[in-house]
C-alpha cells in the first residue's frame, strides 16, 4: 500500500493544489496500490470522489498532518507516503515529499511573518528525514539545494502541466481588446509594475487590462486597488471558474506574466493552450518553462515592460508566431507524463525494500530446509 497525503483537498485551489490534484488523478489511473487520505472538511468534492478519499483523524490543517496522519501510518505498518504540496509530516522518514519553490525566502515581502517562520522552521526538518524530494523545475531544484544544502541527487523534477479543458476557442464576433493577467496579487507577482507599464501606453484608449485572481490571507497587501483606481480600463475580475477563465484566455489580445519569481508558473501555459500569445518576465524559472515561445521583458523595468506590451499589441505577425510557438510549447507537458515520473520514483524506492524482503524470505527458507536435513 502507498498512502497519498490528500490534505490539499481541504484547501483553496491554487497552483500547488492544482499540481497535487492532477498528479493524484493521474496516479489513480496508473496504479492500483495507492490510498488517498485527508482530514475532514473537504472543499474539492469532485476530485475527492474520483480519488475515493478516506477522511481520517479529528484535527485539521498542520495539526492533522503532524499528528493524525503519522498515527494512521504507524497503524498501517509505516507504508510509503507521498506528499505533493509543500509540507509533510516532519518526523516520518518513509516518504517522498514535494517542495515547489522558496519564494518565501527570496521574496519574504509577499508573505506574513507567521507564514515565513512556519516554512523556514518546518522545511529543513522535513528535508532531513525524507527519502526523496519532488519539485517542479530545474530552477527550483537548484534553489532548494542551494538554500537548504539538500543534495541535488535526491531532488527529482516533475513539471506542472495544463488540463485538456484549456484549448483554443472560436473567434469572437465582437472582441474587446484586452491584455490579461492571472495570479494572486502578492508582491513578487509584480502587478504594481505591470499596471504602471499599462498606464504608460498611448493610443490604446479602448484597451483594457483584466486581472484575474483573488487575494489570500497569507499574502501581503500590494495596494493594487489604489493603482487601478487611476484608470477605469483596469478591471479586477476576482476568482473565476475554469470555464470563465478559459473564455478570458481565448478572447485576450495577449497574456502578461510579470512575475519576479516562480517555481514554475502555470498561467502562461494555460494561456498558450488557449491560443493566447504570451509576454513574460525574463526571470526565475519562466524562461525554462516557456523557452522561445514568449516575448520577454525585464520585470524590474517598467518602460521595457510597456514597450513589450506596445509591440505585441501592434505586431500581428508576432502575435501569430507566438500563438503557434505557444501551442507547440504547451504540448511538451502533460499530467499523465508527470504522474508516470512520480510512479517511477515510487517504484525505485519500493524495489530495494522488496528485494530485502525477498532476500530475508529466501534466507529463512534456506535455514528451514537445512534444519530438516
Amino acid at each position: 500500500m502507498i498512502v497519498i497525503n490528500a490534505r490539499f483537498l481541504t484547501q483553496e485551489l491554487r497552483g500547488v493544489q492544482r499540481f497535487a490534484e492532477q498528479i493524484c488523478l493521474a496516479l489513480k489511473q496508473l496504479r492500483d496500490d495507492v490510498v488517498f487520505v485527508a482530514p475532514h472538511g473537504i472543499q474539492m468534492h469532485e476530485s475527492a470522489k474520483a480519488l475515493d478519499v478516506q477522511c481520517i483523524g479529528s484535527h485539521r490543517g498542520h495539526l492533522w498532518e503532524q499528528l493524525d496522519l503519522p498515527l494512521y501510518l504507524r497503524r498501517q505498518g509505516n507504508p510509503l507516503l507521498i506528499s505533493l504540496c509543500s509540507t509533510a509530516p516532519l518526523f516520518y522518514r518513509n516518504q517522498i515529499a514535494t517542495h515547489h519553490d522558496v519564494t518565501y525566502v527570496r521574496h519574504p515581502e509577499s508573505y506574513t511573518r507567521t507564514f515565513r517562520m512556519l516554512y523556514r522552521t518546518m522545511t529543513p526538518i522535513m528535508l532531513s528525514r525524507i527519502k526523496s524530494l519532488l519539485t517542479v523545475s530545474a530552477f527550483s531544484k537548484g534553489e532548494i539545494s542551494q538554500f537548504y544544502r539538500f543534495p541535488e541527487k535526491k531532488i527529482f523534477v516533475v513539471p506542472n502541466a495544463v488540463s485538456g479543458a484549456f484549448q483554443p476557442g472560436p473567434p469572437l464576433k465582437e472582441q474587446q481588446d484586452y491584455l490579461l493577467a492571472v495570479s494572486s496579487p502578492s508582491a513578487h507577482k509584480n502587478f504594481s509594475r505591470m499596471i504602471q507599464a499599462f498606464l504608460l501606453l498611448r493610443g490604446h484608449d479602448d484597451l483594457q487590462l483584466r486581472i484575474v485572481g483573488g487575494a489570500s490571507g497569507i499574502f501581503s497587501d500590494d495596494n493594487l486597488q489604489r493603482l487601478a483606481s487611476r484608470d477605469p480600463r483596469i478591471r479586477f475580475l476576482g476568482r473565476l471558474s475554469d470555464d470563465e477563465l478559459i473564455s478570458q484566455y481565448q478572447g485576450a489580445t495577449a497574456f502578461v506574466f510579470p512575475s519576479l519569481y516562480e517555481g514554475f508558473g502555470i498561467p502562461p501555459l494555460e494561456a498558450q493552450a488557449c491560443g493566447c500569445p504570451v509576454l513574460a518576465a525574463n526571470a526565475a524559472s519562466i524562461p525554462e518553462v516557456l523557452q522561445a515561445s514568449a516575448l520577454y521583458f525585464d520585470p524590474l523595468d517598467i518602460e521595457h515592460m510597456a514597450a513589450a506590451m506596445e509591440r505585441i499589441l501592434t505586431d500581428m505577425p508576432l502575435r501569430l508566431s507566438l500563438r503557434r510557438r505557444g501551442l507547440n510549447n504547451v504540448a511538451r507537458f502533460s499530467w499523465e507524463e508527470s504522474a508516470r515520473q512520480v510512479s517511477q520514483r515510487i517504484d525505485a524506492l519500493l524495489s530495494p525494500a522488496r528485494d530485502r524482503r525477498s532476500s530475508q524470505g529466501s534466507d529463512a527458507l534456506g535455514r528451514e530446509s537445512s534444519s530438516k536435513l
